[in-house]
């Protein structure tokens, strides 16, 4: 009988803390254009690849909106997470769906891709 209302207790607290838990947040889908606008906020950019180019340091940019430095907005694959994105130099003209929290770099806006699941292809 102990061993019952021990279980039970124990259920009851799973359930109530599981459903207690905060849904995860959709991220807003905007256009690169509108990325200014939501810098410190958590979105995903989509729209057309318009170039991607690794530098020598093994920094990958992903420009959308025209070709740097004329691109409209930027997603950045840094030398050591470079291995987590094997196709990226696929994307080129392709639609992406690119998440995360926009930052700007000297006055432009972008994401750092850290994590595969920010990055896709449509």
């Amino acid at each position: 009988m102990r061993t019952l209302i021990l279980a039970l207790g124990v259920l009851s607290v799973f359930l109530s803390s599981s459903l207690l838990a905060a849904p995860r947040a959709r991220a807003e889908t905007i256009a690169p254009a509108d990325a200014k606008a939501h810098v410190g906020q958590t979105v995903t950019v989509e729209a057309a690849v318009s170039d991607v180019h690794t530098v020598r340091s093994g920094v990958t940019f992903i420009d959308i909106g025209g070709r740097y430095p004329d691109n409209t907005f930027t997603a950045v694959i840094f030398a050591g997470d470079v291995a987590k994105f094997p196709n990226a130099s696929a994307l080129d003209g392709k639609t992406v769906a690119i998440s995360g929290p926009v930052q700007l770099y000297q006055g432009r806006p972008e994401i750092i891709l850290k994590s595969a699941d920010q990055l896709k292809a449509k």
